[in-house]
């Protein structure tokens, strides 16, 4: 099993070793500054105590709060929340917004409980970790299976045992308390954005124009609904009961309209069903990814036929798939960049929220369109610079953000 936090720091050391950083410098940035596991005792339904493992992980704060969702999830564990900080510290350095690096998580699967269950596991946790988070130290987000009324009862749980109404206590709530307008397609419209920009360099020549997107879900919609703008053909898409092909192009409303329906993709009129292990394979242009970490190994990495791979899951690719991908010629967009777009929207719900401010749809996504365009920009001319692949000029920009700040 690929260990996520370890292919983090090869990560980090393929791309340091380019720029030539302070190897001090880099081995302090493989250790988080803090990491926490804590018990959640909650009472059940049926009047009986379940004890529940969660997790906090604090990677770097150079450059701000530390900021990062809250996964809730039966294969949740430590190793995984590590990484996942250790890449928002560089999401959010490259994306150049002042927030550092921080994940957390519990284990359970969230659709087995009710929902006052629900509610008092997130109690639980914010109880657990209350003394180590705060609008200035460590702001939560959403994740898997912790969507916004969940960050609403983490604001409201902080600000109940701070003694005060703090929105700014986490990000991703829904509107009426405190949330952004734009968030819900902030990280899709985000992808799309950077998508546009690749597109524009002509980095790769298509006649047909096709996409594959791996994961349907808020992000997976919200990029394909870009795509479409952008004239290309989706050809493909899945969710975790498997996927469609429609080498015409697949009609998103009918797929939207048939999913909500029936649960699921497969089964679609005037499309095939295929696995998620054959979508990966099609002999199409780019291939989004846009479910969960560790998509591409070693053993699949071969057979990927895109020559785009644009990622828009948190560490789709481990370094071996990585390596083999390049010997293939293939442009791989890294998450760091192609996904940071949820995390600049949370910065923007932050700063409302601390400045008691309240920006429109169309505010939030014009500054997210500048943002954007300017992060695909700085990392462009790093690649550029070092002839080097998407994701070291991704690290090294970042790294070079954050060097200025710690030193």
């Amino acid at each position: 099993m690929n260990n996520p936090f370890e292919n983090a720091k090869k990560q980090l050391d393929l791309a340091a070793s380019i720029a030539q950083f302070d190897p001090n410098f880099i081995e302090r940035l493989k250790f988080p500054d803090r990491y926490v596991e804590v018990s959640i005792p909650v009472m059940m339904d049926n009047g009986e105590q379940e004890i529940f493992t969660g997790f906090r992980s604090q990677h770097n704060n150079a450059l701000g709060p530390y900021k990062g969702g809250t996964r809730y999830f039966e294969q949740v564990n430590l190793d995984e929340i590590r990484a996942l900080s250790f890449w928002m510290t560089f999401k959010n350095a490259v994306v150049n917004i002042p927030f550092g690096g921080g994940k957390g998580g519990i284990i359970f699967n969230p659709k087995k409980v009710s929902k006052a269950e629900l509610e008092r596991i997130t109690r639980g946790y914010i109880q657990k970790i209350f003394h180590l988070i705060g609008p200035e130290i460590d702001c939560p987000g959403p994740d898997v299976g912790a969507g916004s009324e969940i960050m609403d009862w983490i604001m409201d749980e902080y600000s109940r045992l701070s003694g005060k109404k703090q929105l700014a206590a986490s990000t991703g709530k829904t509107l009426p308390n405190g949330g952004s307008n734009g968030r819900e397609e902030a990280t899709g419209f985000g992808g799309g954005v950077i998508l546009r920009e690749v597109l524009s360099k002509n980095l790769i020549s298509s006649e047909r124009k096709t996409i594959a997107i791996q994961g349907f879900g808020n992000v997976g919609s919200y990029l394909a609904e870009s795509v479409r703008e952008l004239g290309w053909k989706i050809v493909a898409l899945s969710d975790s009961k498997g996927g469609i092909y429609n080498e015409n192009g697949i009609d998103l409303t009918k797929a939207e309209t048939h999913k909500k329906k029936t649960g699921a993709l497969r089964g679609l009129p005037d499309s095939k069903d295929i696995s998620n292990e054959e979508l990966l394979e099609l002999d199409i242009d780019v291939l989004v990814p846009a479910a969960l970490e560790n998509v591409f190994t070693a053993l699949n990495a071969p057979k990927v036929k895109a020559k785009m791979i644009f990622e828009m899951a948190n560490g789709p690719t481990t370094p071996e798939a990585d390596e083999i991908f390049n010997k293939n010629n293939k442009i791989v967009i890294p998450d760091i960049l192609a996904n940071s777009g949820g995390v600049a929207t949370s910065y923007f719900e932050w700063y409302q929220n601390i400045h008691n401010e309240k920006w429109t749809t169309g505010e939030v996504l014009d500054k997210l369109h500048k943002l954007m365009s300017q992060a695909f920009a700085d990392v462009y001319s790093i690649q550029q610079k070092y002839k080097t692949t998407f994701r070291k000029a991704a690290y090294i920009l970042a790294l070079e953000r954050i060097k200025e700040k710690m030193l």
